[in-house]
């Protein structure tokens, strides 16, 4: 049974909106449309345009290597791999949490830039740079890490300044998965347990960022109408964070707990957007593509 929120606005007029489910099963809460979800992978987003208004700003280059910036700290990153690759997954460094494998050991305790960086320094790579596509977590956080650097400021606070705010999202950050406010979902596995201890305590450029569906949407307008960033089409095109889709680009994400999908039509004015904390998400997202779809 599905438990999350899902809407769907079309020609700026929204034209469904359902909360199920219960955002804590213990006290017996329930989810509601204002109800703050993770969005996994669906953070991606954020982080790369995050990233691209670095790049408008010139604090950073597609072409500027991780090694410029962030010296040994990664000794066997390729000193050739750039901003371009992490964002586009063409780096090929070592994933300290590969889509296709279980979760590392400990990481419920990653909780900062340091941490993570600790926990990535020893992967050795698996392609060089530029050659292959291969969907890769750590280059978001070497993102991340990258933006507060050359800034001196934390990615989640840039991601605010960056991103948030000129979006107008009052709803959206990181937060910490151990002191979760009210208004935030928990995330349940399937044996009824909560996911504490399958994700990290605090989220990086890969993941771990909060936000409702209200500013999804917003996210979306905002993004489109240059409010983030003065283009945002190269980095819709070419698939850093988001993901192309028949007549237009999705957000999505998915993680113990945790499941996001996000789909914005540019063409048709369209947006719809299913977040769950507990099951997938596939069904009801194409029943909100059949809806937007009827005239």
């Amino acid at each position: 049974m599905f438990t999350g929120v899902a809407r769907a606005d079309r020609g700026g007029e929204t034209v469904f909106a359902e909360a199920r489910g219960f955002a804590h099963r213990a006290y017996g809460v329930a989810n509601t449309l204002e109800t703050r979800f993770a969005l996994a992978s669906g953070t991606k987003g954020f982080t790369a345009a995050t990233v691209f208004s670095l790049i408008d700003s010139g604090l950073l280059t597609e072409s500027t290597t991780v090694r410029s910036v962030l010296g040994d700290e990664l000794p066997l990153v390729h000193p050739e791999v750039t901003v371009g690759h992490l964002l586009r997954h063409t780096s090929g460094i070592g994933d300290y949490c590969p889509d296709d494998e279980d979760p590392p050991p400990g990481q419920c305790l990653l909780a900062s830039t340091s941490d993570y960086l600790a926990a990535m320094a020893g992967l050795p790579a698996v392609s060089a740079p530029g050659t292959r596509f291969s969907y890769n977590n750590g280059g978001y956080v070497v993102l991340g890490a990258m933006a507060e650097r050359v800034t001196g400021t934390v990615l989640a606070d840039l991601v605010q300044e960056r991103v948030c705010v000129p979006a107008g999202l009052r709803h959206t950050g990181f937060l910490r998965t151990d002191a979760l406010p009210g208004d935030a979902a928990t995330g349940y596995l399937p044996d009824g347990r909560t996911n504490a201890l399958e994700v990290p305590v605090h989220g990086h450029g890969d993941g771990g960022l909060y936000s409702t569906v209200g500013d999804v949407h917003a996210f979306w307008s905002a993004l489109m109408s240059g409010r983030i960033l003065a283009s945002p089409d190269r980095m819709l095109a070419d698939g850093c964070g988001f993901w192309p889709v028949p007549g237009g680009f999705a957000l999505q994400g998915g993680d113990a707990g945790i499941n996001f999908r996000s789909v914005h039509l540019p063409d048709r004015n369209t947006t719809y957007t299913v977040i769950a904390n507990a099951g997938g998400v596939m069904a009801m997202s194409q029943h909100l593509a059949d809806l937007v779809a009827t005239p």
